[in-house]
């Protein structure tokens, strides 16, 4: 194998890649980049079975060939090189050399035939989705993953089409984010897909109006955004249906302006630092919202103003899984709708009815 490519690419493409790899692995070639030639370009592909990364990067090809190169050992030689054209030729016993200006690398290089394939999806229709929404997707309901192994299929995030609407699902026991989007599509589907590789998927979709596709079968998904490819297993079990755990009536609704709302409980949440809930409390009345929360250390209050309809309620909250909600919401304005102070708690925008949160409240001891 030998080709020239620039280091900015082939450092792009590294990066990429390197998503997929965990490190340490029982299997010594999932530790490692399998790069392939292809016409004008190199395939380079990392993995660690449940997840898998593809990806192009344009070469100059003299010579055709694979090989798979320790993952960390190569990434990080290659982002030292200088800014210049890199030049790699595989050597005698199983030795690669990596050539670039004035520095030259001799590394060891293992098999590529025991790397694994990319998952064949076959030919079901592919959905169609811009990256930059699909993005706005994952970042407002991801964050409401399960982090706790005992419930697996809830470490996921629902993907769900139904007529033409694709709702995005996560909850972990104490909140729940949907997120949903109109979708030109025929196919109705229903698949939960682990958190991990949404987040992964993320962190390479660009901001740009451009199209990814998206396809599965039954045990796998393929995003495919422009040179790359990510396949990732699906998680089996059947999702919580959590039409029915979301409550349609309500006794109090409250209009607040979200920024507002959001640095005010930051600010009481300084104070509620003991332990991991970060208690806070909402007391509703009077067209106003009062947040305190005491501590060992002292006490703080907040007013923020609203415009309530029904009764007045009082409600305490882990402030983490507010703002949490709060931040990935994008209108200026949000209605907030509760039933008592042991009801889970509705969030949604007040103008574009797209999402939907539900947080479960602290009880208060009496």
């Amino acid at each position: 194998m030998h080709f020239r490519c620039q280091k900015r690419d082939l450092v792009e493409g590294i990066s990429t890649v390197q998503k997929a790899i965990l490190g340490k692995s029982p299997m010594a070639v999932l530790e490692g980049i399998y790069i392939e030639t292809g016409d004008q370009e190199i395939i380079m592909r990392g993995s660690d079975i449940d997840l898998s990364i593809e990806t192009l990067v344009s070469s100059t090809i003299m010579e055709e060939g694979r090989i798979v190169i320790d993952s960390k050992l190569f990434g990080d030689i290659i982002r030292k090189l200088p800014d210049a054209m890199i030049e790699l030729a595989t050597m005698e016993n199983n030795t690669i050399l990596i050539s670039c200006e004035n520095s030259e690398f001799n590394l060891l290089y293992l098999n590529a035939e025991e790397f694994p394939m990319l998952p064949e999806i076959g030919n079901r229709e592919k959905i169609a989705i811009k990256e930059d929404t699909f993005r706005n997707l994952i970042r407002s309901t991801s964050f409401a993953v399960a982090q706790d192994e005992s419930r697996p299929i809830l470490m996921g995030v629902l993907f769900e089409v139904k007529n033409k609407v694709l709702n995005m699902v996560a909850l972990d026991g104490f909140r729940l984010a949907m997120r949903s989007e109109y979708l030109e599509s025929n196919e109705d589907v229903s698949v939960v897909i682990p958190g991990k590789t949404l987040n992964e998927v993320s962190k390479i979709l660009s901001d740009k109006d451009e199209d990814l596709f998206i396809s599965f079968n039954d045990n796998h998904i393929l995003f495919e955004i422009q040179n790359t490819k990510i396949v990732s297993r699906l998680l089996s079990g059947n999702f919580i249906k959590y039409e029915s755990i979301i409550p349609t009536d309500y006794k109090l609704q409250f209009k607040v302006k979200r920024a507002h709302l959001a640095q005010s409980i930051e600010r009481a949440s300084l104070m509620a630092k003991d332990g991991s809930s970060r208690l806070i409390k909402l007391n509703i009345e009077n067209d106003r919202a009062l947040i305190t929360s005491n501590s060992q250390f002292g006490k703080v209050k907040e007013e923020v103003p609203v415009s309530m309809d029904g009764d007045a309620i009082e409600i305490a909250f882990n402030a983490n899984y507010l703002l949490d909600t709060l931040k990935v919401m994008d209108e200026e304005e949000i209605i907030i709708e509760m039933t008592s102070g042991v009801s889970p708690a509705i969030i949604r925008n007040s103008i574009t009815d797209n999402c939907k949160y539900m947080v479960l409240p602290v009880r208060l001891a009496r």
